[in-house]
């Protein structure tokens, strides 16, 4: 029988700092405003027989990176159902309840994503990690995304 372990990595440089608006329905949506949002995982890997299961700084090195490629840029959903971008020049062009707002596409993140939540970037950077750790033997990893203390949200993988 194979031994687990739960590894957690919890670190203050795990951050991203980003620009974004929720879209509740059709017509109503928060104000554009940010956050500095900090990412948190946990693994389950198996036991070594040295009493040793993973090398916690290939993981913190994963989730530093991931952070990275989100930091200061302004996040939009390219997948929400209320609201469309096009691109437009240098510009993302986004129609949303008869409002038009351009961002600089050189500052925006157009993510495939259906709403720019908590809940969405822990999904998306999960599918990241996921990707990034394939053959390693984990069991099961959960990603968490806090837009401030006390407040954030988790996406789950379990493998097969």
């Amino acid at each position: 029988m194979t031994e687990y372990t739960s590894l957690y990595i919890d670190k203050e440089s795990h951050k991203f700092s980003a620009a974004h608006f929720t879209i509740f329905s059709a017509t109503e949506r928060e104000r554009l405003h940010g956050h500095n949002y900090s990412v948190s995982a946990s693994f389950l890997a198996p036991m070594g027989d040295n009493g040793f299961s993973a090398d916690y700084n290939v993981y913190k090195n994963r989730l530093a990176q991931l952070c990275d490629e989100l930091d200061e840029y302004m996040l939009l959903a390219a997948d929400s159902p209320y609201q469309q971008v096009e691109e437009d020049g240098d510009f993302y062009r986004v129609h949303f309840n008869g409002e038009q707002m351009l961002f600089l596409r050189s500052d925006t993140l157009l993510l495939p994503l259906r709403n720019a939540t908590v809940e969405e970037f822990a999904g998306y950077l999960l599918q990241k990690l996921v990707a990034l750790s394939a053959g390693e033997g984990l069991r099961q990893i959960e990603l968490f995304v806090a837009s401030g203390p006390g407040q954030k949200a988790g996406a789950v993988w379990r493998s097969k």
